[in-house]
């Protein structure tokens, strides 16, 4: 069984939006139909041999959005998922896109997509004007999420900081938001947010957007204290482990295609903690290559199991 945990949607009301960002003005994108449709996804998931496709938005408009116009966008996504989600049962299941800081209408829209909607967890954007989620207006969404006992799955928006730099040859797409889910990542750890909250299930796009090779770094950081005074404060202390031990409570999921780097983080945070997904739709054609990337991984049947499927099942309750 494969569970392939990264595809996208769109609703077909949203169609033409779909290239209509800044952003995707700013780096001079073609008008088009969006391939991040649920057909795509059902096609998608038949070359690639895969039995289970989670579906999920990070909705990368939002940044053009007050929040009134980001929670109406939020609320279509959710209810879409959840209807693709009952149409294809056993096929297709639904996660709900929230903006974690935008404070009790998105936290409601959270925990009524969850409970009445039976979606199946949280997906939020790495960072959104220049908020990121370890933000303290964030806590409580987290706090929700143990409650409601659900993953988080941390998605990297369109282009997060320096874009200017990052308006050509994709660069935003392939290097930037990588950047800016690592970003994320780290200030999650450092920030205390997995000592507060042990029981949160956090999981990380795209490898961790390269977390893995950079948290011994973020480790020696941490260690050696006031030896390294000319490199900055390291105050208020909120962790009392080095941050990799953090890193291992999260989840990191395969999407890279990118072997070295895929062995990177399967190492990083263990068999039980790394999850398969392609990313795929809109990257319709890399489907195949996102599911052949585990099998070039030299994993055992029962990890390779456990990266296909276990994992993600048992994360999604299924």
């Amino acid at each position: 069984m494969i569970i392939d945990f990264h595809t996208h949607v769109f609703p077909p009301e949203d169609f033409e939006t779909f290239t209509g960002t800044g952003f995707h003005k700013n780096v001079g994108a073609k008008k088009g139909r969006p391939p991040a449709t649920i057909e795509n996804v059902l096609e998608a998931a038949k070359i690639g041999g895969v039995d289970i496709s989670v579906i999920s938005n990070p909705i990368h408009n939002l940044r053009d959005m007050d929040r009134a116009q980001q929670l109406e966008r939020c609320q279509r996504q959710n209810r879409y998922n959840a209807e693709q989600q009952n149409k294809y049962p056993g096929k297709i299941y639904g996660m709900a896109s929230i903006v974690p800081y935008g404070g009790d209408p998105f936290l409601r829209e959270f925990e009524r997509a969850v409970k009445q909607d039976g979606l199946k967890g949280a997906w939020i954007l790495s960072s959104l004007q220049g908020s990121y989620p370890d933000d303290d207006d964030a806590f409580p969404f987290f706090q929700l999420a143990c409650e409601l006992d659900v993953p988080v799955v941390i998605h990297p928006p369109s282009v997060g900081f320096g874009e200017e730099r990052m308006r050509d040859y994709r660069l935003a797409s392939s290097v930037g938001r990588p950047m800016d889910g690592a970003l994320a990542v780290a200030r999650l750890i450092v920030r205390g947010v997995f000592e507060k909250l042990p029981k949160l299930k956090v999981v990380a796009t795209h490898l961790g957007g390269g977390i893995c090779e950079m948290i011994g770094r973020m480790n020696y950081a941490y260690r050696l204290q006031d030896e390294c005074f000319f490199l900055g404060t390291y105050e208020p202390m909120l962790i009392k482990h080095q941050p990799s031990h953090y890193l291992k409570m999260m989840y990191l999921e395969s999407t890279s295609y990118w072997v070295p780097g895929a062995r990177c983080a399967f190492e990083s945070v263990g068999a039980d903690h790394f999850i398969f997904g392609t990313d795929s739709p809109p990257l319709f054609v890399l489907k195949k290559e996102g599911v052949d990337l585990i099998n070039q991984m030299g994993l055992s049947p029962e990890d390779k199991n456990k990266v296909y499927y276990e994992n993600a099942r048992r994360l999604l309750k299924l």
